[in-house]
């Protein structure tokens, strides 16, 4: 069991990573883009972070769901999966744009980039609080 508790740690640490990195990204793409005209090696890093990131964030679930089960899947456990549920939907909608941008659609202003960016921090300090106090 400890295995998967580690397993799961990592894949959320590299999971939540990108869950900030990734809108950021999509900000530097959209001024490369803006300035050369055409995708830029900056595109495909931020493609390729997004897509093994999907993976992580997947590792990530399946572990806690394990976990979850073998606790017996106290209160706690069932607010800090909808908290995730949550941030998956945050990331599906990233990851929309990451699709639209790699077409050269990019519709979102870099504001709106930067506070959907900023967005995802009180989810993931919901999240840490939930695990560390287990409020019920």
């Amino acid at each position: 069991m400890d295995w998967v508790k580690i397993i799961h740690i990592l894949c959320v640490m590299g999971w939540m990573t990108s869950i900030f990195a990734v809108p950021r990204a999509l900000i530097f793409w959209k001024r490369e883009y803006d300035r050369l005209g055409e995708f830029g090696p900056l595109g495909d890093l931020t493609i390729r972070l997004y897509r093994f990131s999907t993976g992580l964030a997947l590792i990530a679930l399946a572990t806690g769901l394990w976990l979850g089960w073998n606790l017996g899947f106290p209160g706690w456990v069932w607010l800090k999966l909808g908290l995730v549920t949550a941030l998956a939907g945050h990331y599906a909608w990233t990851g929309k744009m990451v699709m639209a941008a790699r077409k050269g659609s990019f519709r979102e202003s870099d504001m709106f980039l930067r506070i959907f960016n900023e967005v995802s921090v009180f989810g993931v300090i919901a999240v840490l609080w939930t695990v560390v106090v287990q409020p019920f």
